[in-house]
């Protein structure tokens, strides 16, 4: 019969390309042959499953062989496929060999009729002999499993028992009679352990965490026999259980190189507990808060003792140099938390709840994190304004660490594990899972590295008052050396600050303090001396020269060219030297020249007013 039927799709096959016009007649041979397949399929898995009664199976899983199992030793399970012989093999044979060929005939039938169309998996369906070997032993096991409501790990200890002890047979001697049909692209072995996996995940779904939830309820509302942290721990360790268990049962597949077949979603999903998530993403939810909350009371303590943010962590260089990130050992805490977390997440057969998880979890980490950082710099600012050195210290150590757990997240962006998720509407934007964190520890060192820098500048200003008032010294012609004391007072400040900071901050950082300090202290002394009107004689000329080139002579501990970074000042210095007749020949309103000359930085108002102010002796 199923040859007939057989040779009936042949030959539909053949006229669906060739006759397109006889849609009405296709269909009208397609009803009536799944009239005859819905009688066949039916009456042969009857027949089947009384075969399969005949030869023992389900084995039994209690008695003294197995019984073994509460104690913890090796117990037997009896194979009947190993054991039958015989005519009965034969028979056994014949059936499977049945379903198999009305299986592969549905196959071909429904791929004929969804041609054209998009199907991703649609075709491919659990095989029917193994559903038949898996849903009766399913059953039997599941009486034991009632027996260890408190004790799962009973309840997955024979489950993998199950698995591991029949997983053989599949091999030897289904998977020969499965290609014998022409089942393209089943292995037996995965449709056993997917079998399996799928029983265990209805069972747990419907049995072990709705108990799970109603005990975090009670515990959380005080009328558990347990405290909240003892539900969580109960969780913890049936999530642990189901972590295990997929690597063993996986380990069964990647040992014989099936594993490159299932890794997609679909499919993963099919041998992974854990997919008990997928249908529950509430669940996923209570998971992630459980291992977020864990992780942050770990944490806490940690961020609170104060020697884990004075301790620097030896060794973490920096991407673009050979210093190091001077980051605090706090940081090293923080990441590896974070790491173990998101390791916990990698087995969840599913790209967008993985996304989802490290969403839930570990992002709030990160944001508390760098709420601590924060207060702690706001703390630092509000006692002293960021004016005493353990003040600039603490911001020091918290934008080192904000810096490193920046390239941190950084690079972990670029493994496979993270870009599997970009473009995931749960990142909102897409992109990195982490860049909004990112982008916030990133905005945090900014505004604190520009804080110091305005603290540096403000007390230069404060200690250069008096120097900028002095306009009579520009006048004068200096007897000893051409420098102000005044102004070598200010600088001395402003280089002790910078040096602190230089071994307190890390290199980066502290590039952007140094030339922001540069930039704000040659804004602030040219329009203190060149536009306030202050008149600049060749003694003021010589003083000015003096006193920029010891400006010059602190900062050229961090570039080789510091005037560079004085562009407005060096110009000014220029201008000044500029002989009397040129000036009266107005060379200074010729833009060719300045060019010439280098003055790039200062407007025509600039140069004028410089000029103007520049005193000739006779």
């Amino acid at each position: 019969m199923i040859g007939y039927l057989k040779n009936i799709e042949d030959i539909l096959a053949s006229v669906t390309t060739t006759r397109t016009q006889w849609a009405c007649l296709l269909s009208a041979v397609d009803h009536r042959v799944d009239r005859s397949l819905a009688i066949l399929r039916p009456q042969a898995i009857v027949d089947h499953r009384a075969l399969l009664s005949s030869l023992g199976w389900p084995p039994s899983l209690a008695g003294s062989k197995f019984s073994s199992i509460d104690s913890g030793k090796q117990a037997e399970i009896v194979n009947p496929l190993f054991s039958m012989t015989g005519d009965l093999k034969s028979k056994y044979s014949e059936s499977f060999l049945s379903l198999c060929n009305l299986q592969e005939l549905q196959t071909r039938r429904k791929a004929r009729q969804l041609k054209g169309h998009y199907v991703a998996n649609q075709l491919h369906q659990p095989l029917w002999v193994i559903e038949e070997l898996v849903n009766p032993i399913s059953t039997a096991a599941q009486h034991h499993f009632s027996k260890w409501t408190d004790k799962p790990e009973f309840v997955f200890a024979l489950s993998y028992k199950i698995i591991r002890d029949f997983v053989d047979s599949m091999d030897e001697i289904l998977q020969p009679l499965v290609d014998k049909a022409k089942l393209i692209g089943y292995s037996c072995r995965e449709e056993w352990i997917s079998g399996m996996v799928i029983a265990l995940s209805t069972y747990l779904a419907k049995e072990i965490f709705p108990k799970q939830i109603e005990l975090l309820q009670e515990s959380s509302s005080g009328d558990a026999g347990c405290t909240p942290y003892q539900a969580r721990v109960s969780w913890l360790s049936l999530v642990d259980l189901m972590i295990s268990f997929d690597k063993r049962t996986q380990d069964l597949i990647s040992g014989t190189g099936l594993l490159l077949t299932v890794k997609d979603d679909d499919n993963w999903q099919r041998i992974s507990v854990l997919s008990v998530f997928c249908d529950r993403p509430d669940w996923l939810e209570v998971w992630a808060e459980i291992e977020r909350q864990e992780t942050l009371d770990k944490l806490k303590s940690a961020m609170e003792l104060e020697k884990n943010w004075s301790t620097r962590n030896q060794g973490t260089m920096l991407e673009y140099g050979s210093d190091d990130y001077k980051s605090p050992v706090i940081t090293t805490a923080v990441q590896q938390s974070l790491s173990l977390l998101i390791d916990r997440a990698r087995p969840i057969p599913s790209i967008a709840l993985r996304a989802e998880f490290i969403r839930m979890s570990a992002s709030p980490i990160i944001s508390e994190f760098l709420g601590y950082m924060l207060r702690r710099c706001q703390e630092a600012e509000g006692l002293t304004a960021l004016a005493d050195d353990n003040a600039l210290l603490k911001v020091s150590q918290s934008i080192n660490a904000a810096r490193y757990f920046e390239s941190t997240l950084t690079e972990w962006c670029e493994d496979v594990f993270y870009l599997e998720m970009e473009n995931l509407s749960v990142n909102g934007e897409g992109g990195c899972i982490f860049q909004q964190e990112i982008n916030h520890l990133k905005e945090f060192g900014v505004e604190w590295v520009n804080k110091i820098t305005t603290v540096i500048l403000r007390a230069f200003d404060s200690r250069s008052r008096d120097y900028l008032k002095n306009k009579r010294q520009w006048l004068e012609k200096s007897e000893g050396p051409a420098v102000s004391r005044a102004f070598i007072e200010s600088l001395d400040y402003m280089q002790g600050q910078l040096s602190k900071l230089e071994g307190g901050l890390n290199a980066l950082d502290f590039v952007t303090v140094w030339r922001s300090v540069a930039s704000g202290v040659d804004q602030l002394l040219f329009a203190g001396i060149f536009t306030g009107g202050t008149k600049i004689s060749n003694g003021g000329v010589e003083r000015l020269e003096g006193d920029l080139s010891v400006l010059f002579a602190v900062f050229s501990a961090w570039c080789p060219r510091p005037e560079g970074f004085f562009p407005r000042l060096s110009e000014g210095l220029r201008l000044l030297k500029v002989d009397e007749q040129q000036v009266r020949d107005g060379v200074f309103t010729d833009k060719n020249w300045l060019r010439q000359h280098g003055i790039r930085h200062l407007t025509a108002a600039d140069t004028e007013k410089v000029i103007k102010n520049r005193v000739y002796e006779a």
